[in-house]
C-alpha cells in the first residue's frame, strides 16, 4: 500500500459516490430533512436540529441532489483521512503503511461505499468520530485541550441526533476503566460542554409540546417488545456493517497488542472501549427493539482502527484487499441495478414508492390544474409525510398531510394549520384505492379517479369545500390523545396543538 494507490482508491470511491448522488433521486427521508432546511428553526419534530441548519446552509446555494448530500458523498473521504493522520497521535511509532491501510479500511467500509445519503446521521458521524479521536488523544495524558475539544464536537453530536448519548455513555465507561483524577475531571468538562446544546433543545421542545421526547421515547416504540428474530436481524446487521471477516478477526486478536514492530507504546484501551460498549448497548438493547443499520455508522471507524493495528501486516493486507473486491462488488451491483428498467420492480410492494421518485415529471403531468402555482383553487396533499415531502420536493412546493397518518408522520403538525383550510378546495394524492367514506364526512363533496403511470396507479381524491370543524373533531382530536398526551411531568410554555386546536386544554395524559 502506498500514497499514490490509497489517493487512486479514494478518487475512484469519490468518482462513483458523486455519480450515484447525482443519479438517485431524493428519498423520502432526505426530502424530509430538506424541508427542515428551506424553513429552518431552533428544532424539529423527532430530531435535534443540527441537519436542518446544515441543509439551510447548502440550500442558499443549490437544491439539486448531488449538492445537498455533498457532506455525505464526502464522508468516507474525511474520516479516512482523519483515521490516517490521527494515528501517529495516538499511537507512537506507527508505520506509515499501516496508516494507509487503516484509512482503506475506513473508506472501504461496506456502508461508506454507498452511503451518499444526506441524514440526521451525517453530522451525528462526522462530531461523533472527531470527538470520540479527540477523546483517545486526551487519554494519552489527560490533556485539558483535548477533553475541551472532544466535549464541543459531542455538543455537535448532541444537536445532531440523540444516540450521541452512546457515545458520552462509552466515556463514562472508559473513565471508570481508568479511574485516574484527570479522567474524571475532563469527563466533567466533555459533559458540561454539552449543557447549551441540551438547554437549547429543552427550551425548543418546552415551547412544542415536546416532540422530540414524545418522538423517540413514547410513540415510536409500538413495535417494541422481546423477540428472537431482531437480535438475529442485529448479528446480521453488525456481520455486514463491519464487513464479514472483521468479527472473526476481533475476536481472535482481541488480546493482542500493537502489531507494528515500530510502535512504541501500547495501544490505548480507550480506543477499545469507544469500538465496542456501543456495539455491546445495542446487543443488549436488540431483544426487545429492532437496530437499525444506520445507528451504528457513528463506531464503526473505531473498530477499523483498533482491528488494524492488531493485525500482523500479511492479516492487514488480506483484510484491505477484501475490503477492495468488496467494494467492487457492491460498485457492480449498483452499476447493473441503474441499467435495468423501473419496471423490473414491478412486482415488487415498493413500486408505487419507486415511481413516485423516479417519475416526478410524469407524476406532475398529471396535477397541473390542481397545483398550479397562481390558481389558489386547490390545496395539494398525500396521505404519508414521507410521499407527501417525496412529492414536495421535486415539486419545489410543499405538499401536506390529510389524515391521521403514523408516529413518523407528525412534523406536518408544526407546519399545516387546518384552521386556514377550512372552505378550501383540497386534492389528496394516494398510491391506494380511497375509500370515499373516510372523506365524505370533512367535505361538501368528494370525488375521486386514478391514473396510471409507469405500471403504477395512483388515485386523486378531490374533496371541495373543506369543513375544519369535522376534521378536528374526527382526526384532530384522535391524533391529539395518541401522539401528544404528554406526561405531566413535562414543563410546557407552549403546545401548537392544544393551543390551535383545542385552546382552553392542555396536552396531557
Amino acid at each position: 500500500m502506498t500514497g499514490r494507490l490509497f489517493a487512486a482508491l479514494l478518487v475512484l470511491t469519490l468518482i462513483f459516490r458523486f455519480w450515484l448522488a447525482a443519479a438517485f433521486p431524493i428519498t423520502g427521508d432526505e426530502a424530509y430533512f430538506i424541508w427542515w432546511g428551506w424553513k429552518p428553526d431552533w428544532g424539529f419534530y423527532d430530531h435535534p436540529p443540527m441537519i436542518g441548519w446544515w441543509l439551510a446552509a447548502l440550500l442558499r446555494i443549490s437544491d439539486v441532489e448531488w449538492w445537498l448530500r455533498l457532506p455525505a458523498i464526502l464522508q468516507p473521504a474525511v474520516l479516512a483521512l482523519a483515521a490516517y493522520f490521527a494515528l501517529p497521535r495516538l499511537v507512537a511509532g506507527i508505520g506509515q503503511e499501516r496508516r494507509l491501510w487503516t484509512a482503506l479500511l475506513v473508506l472501504l467500509a461496506p456502508v461508506n461505499v454507498w452511503n451518499v445519503f444526506i441524514t440526521t446521521d451525517t453530522p451525528l458521524v462526522y462530531f461523533s468520530v472527531f470527538s470520540g479521536l479527540a477523546w483517545i488523544r486526551a487519554s494519552r495524558d489527560d490533556a485539558p485541550r483535548w477533553y475541551l475539544a472532544a466535549g464541543v464536537l459531542l455538543a455537535g453530536a448532541v444537536l445532531s441526533k440523540y444516540f450521541a448519548a452512546i457515545l458520552g455513555f462509552a466515556y463514562l465507561v472508559d473513565v471508570l476503566r481508568r479511574r485516574t483524577p484527570g479522567a474524571f475531571a475532563g469527563l466533567a468538562v466533555a459533559y458540561a460542554c454539552t449543557l447549551p446544546a441540551l438547554a437549547l433543545m429543552a427550551w425548543w421542545n418546552s415551547g412544542h409540546c415536546w416532540p422530540n421526547y414524545m418522538f423517540n421515547f413514547v410513540n415510536r416504540h409500538d413495535d417494541a417488545g422481546w423477540s428472537l428474530q431482531t437480535p438475529l436481524l442485529y448479528a446480521l446487521t453488525l456481520l455486514y456493517v463491519l464487513g464479514p471477516p472483521v468479527l472473526w478477526l476481533a475476536w481472535r486478536r482481541r488480546r493482542t497488542a500493537a502489531a507494528d514492530p515500530g510502535a512504541g507504546s501500547a495501544l490505548p484501551a480507550t480506543l477499545g472501549t469507544l469500538a465496542w460498549v456501543p456495539f455491546l448497548l445495542f446487543a443488549l438493547l436488540s431483544p426487545v427493539k429492532q437496530i437499525g443499520l444506520h445507528w451504528l455508522l457513528s463506531f464503526v471507524p473505531f473498530v477499523m482502527i483498533w482491528l488494524a493495528l492488531r493485525l500482523d501486516p500479511g492479516g492487514l493486507r488480506r483484510l484491505g484487499l477484501f475490503f477492495a473486491g468488496f467494494a467492487l462488488l457492491h460498485i457492480a451491483v449498483v452499476l447493473i441495478v441503474s441499467r435495468l428498467p423501473l419496471e423490473t420492480w414491478q412486482k415488487t410492494r415498493l413500486y408505487d414508492g419507486i415511481v413516485l421518485s423516479f417519475e416526478p415529471r410524469g407524476l406532475a403531468q398529471e396535477l397541473p390544474p390542481y397545483y398550479t402555482a397562481g390558481s389558489g383553487d386547490w390545496v395539494l396533499a398525500m396521505d404519508g409525510y414521507s410521499n407527501a415531502v417525496t412529492l414536495g420536493y421535486n415539486l419545489r412546493r410543499y405538499v401536506m398531510v390529510f389524515g391521521a397518518a403514523s408516529s413518523h408522520a407528525r412534523h406536518d403538525d408544526l407546519v399545516t394549520d387546518f384552521r386556514l383550510l377550512a372552505g378550501r378546495n383540497i386534492l389528496i394524492l394516494r398510491k391506494s384505492a380511497p375509500n370515499l367514506d373516510d372523506y365524505r364526512k370533512y367535505f361538501r363533496q368528494v370525488s375521486s379517479d386514478s391514473f396510471e403511470l409507469r405500471g403504477a396507479r395512483f388515485w386523486r381524491v378531490k374533496g371541495e369545500g373543506f369543513d375544519y370543524a369535522a376534521y378536528r373533531d374526527g382526526v384532530l382530536a384522535g391524533v391529539r390523545q395518541k401522539y401528544y398526551a404528554l406526561p405531566a411531568w413535562l414543563p410546557q410554555t407552549a403546545c401548537y396543538m392544544c393551543d390551535r386546536y383545542f385552546p382552553g386544554e392542555t396536552c396531557r395524559r
